[in-house]
């Protein structure tokens, strides 16, 4: 069977399950992406460029749907020389949202298109206006509902489509609840399991392997869609109180989700100002390799989880298939795979001293939590282990061809 593939990032979350059809006998896998860096076993990677870049007087409702058509319209011109060349997908599979998907239909008729929907944006009731601080306007609202012209397009062409969760299903129109099937992309539990590990990192010169607690905080961006600022409170409560305690926080220094920080600051930079964090005790790593991750979760003592009523991050899936102490904050998405104190700890989101307490309580009395560990594993591993859903990914897939 041939499988065509589109994400302007490579390999993207799609790449491991890609790589998993390319290497199954009588497949063929083609991956359209703007990313030219890594390669991957059976998978053979082809490169577009969208012509420009969305134009600064484009209105800003528009920006976003520029830059999905100009990603579109290049992925349909490099989709266009393979069709010449003869190649055809029997099924297309592609990342709603970023456009690449958009003219698949034109460039191959007949052929079913399915895609991966993420995240349907709404001004009220979820992320958007979740902080009561950051007050919507008319333009806002606006904004936030011209945001899903290219996921309307998608849902309209495809045959079919996988949301990650039932929480971003129950985001997206009734009118569409058919179409759509509620599938995550999978966590690979057998690399993510725990184990004793002394952490030490060379490469960000890191050393903790003689340090008794470990709290773990890990996101893409620092920013408050993840609860950054609150989880800066919560630590330096923990570090007052836990004087043996050492804090590693992974991730970059930068937005990427939600709004920037004001004054041309970044948000690590303006709440780091206004509750500083001991740096003997506070570990920032930057990016780490998937095996320097994997470790810094492996050897964890309490991880911390925020977010707003968004995506549900992998790290946190991750964290619970390490057999992480998780403490996580009582939003719609996480209250989806955690259970209060069945397999980790909830607290309110905008309550620090919640957070703090939770990780001192599993700082205090480790073996206590070692059930509630042992538990949030089983729940990864029951529910969204790659080596049960990702045959079920391939047989729904397999399921459109005619």
């Amino acid at each position: 069977m041939r499988f065509l593939f589109l994400h302007p990032n490579y390999p993207s979350q799609h790449g491991p399950f890609a790589s998993f059809l390319g290497r199954q006998p009588g497949n063929e896998v083609v991956f359209l992406t703007t990313a030219d860096r890594g390669e991957l076993p059976g998978v053979r990677k082809i490169l577009y460029k969208p012509s420009r870049e969305a134009r600064r007087e484009t209105h800003h409702y528009l920006r976003g749907l520029e830059t999905s058509v100009l990603q579109g319209q290049a992925a349909f011109q490099a989709a266009a020389e393979i069709r010449k060349s003869g190649w055809i997908p029997d099924v297309i599979f592609g990342h709603s949202g970023w456009g690449s998907t958009l003219y698949m239909k034109d460039v191959f008729p007949g052929r079913p298109l399915l895609c991966n929907f993420e995240w349907f944006y709404h001004a009220h009731g979820t992320d958007s206006d979740f902080d009561p601080a950051e007050k919507l306007t008319a333009d806002d609202e606006a904004r936030i509902r011209t945001k899903n012209t290219s996921l309307l397009l998608d849902l309209a062409a495809s045959d079919g489509g996988v949301v990650p969760m039932h929480w971003q299903k129950s985001q997206f129109p009734r009118i569409f609840d058919g179409k759509l099937e509620v599938m995550h992309e999978g966590i690979d539990t057998d690399y993510h399991q725990p184990a004793e590990v002394k952490l030490s990192l060379p490469r960000v010169g890191l050393d903790l392997s003689g340090a008794k607690e470990i709290v773990t905080y890990v996101s893409r961006g620092f920013e408050p869609y993840r609860g950054f600022p609150q989880a800066v409170e919560a630590f330096a409560q923990v570090l007052d109180r836990r004087p043996e305690a050492h804090i590693v926080l992974v991730g970059e220094d930068r937005t990427a989700y939600g709004r920037a920080a004001p004054d041309g600051k970044t948000w690590k930079q303006a709440i780091l100002e206004k509750t500083p964090l001991d740096p003997a005790r506070a570990h920032f790593t930057g990016p780490l390799t998937t095996a320097e991750y994997r470790a810094v979760l492996q050897a964890s003592s309490a991880h911390l989880y925020l977010t707003r009523p968004f995506v549900l991050s992998w790290s946190c899936m991750e964290a619970m298939s390490a057999g992480c102490a998780l403490v996580a904050s009582r939003t719609r998405p996480v209250e989806e795979v955690v259970e209060h104190g069945v397999n980790g700890l909830l607290v309110d989101f905008f309550q620090p001293s919640q957070a703090a307490d939770a990780i001192c309580a599993i700082l205090e009395s480790p073996e206590a939590f070692r059930p509630m560990r042992q538990k949030a594993r089983e729940a990864i591993v029951t529910r969204y282990a790659i080596r049960e859903l990702w045959p079920r990914r391939h047989a729904w897939m397999s399921r459109f061809v005619r």
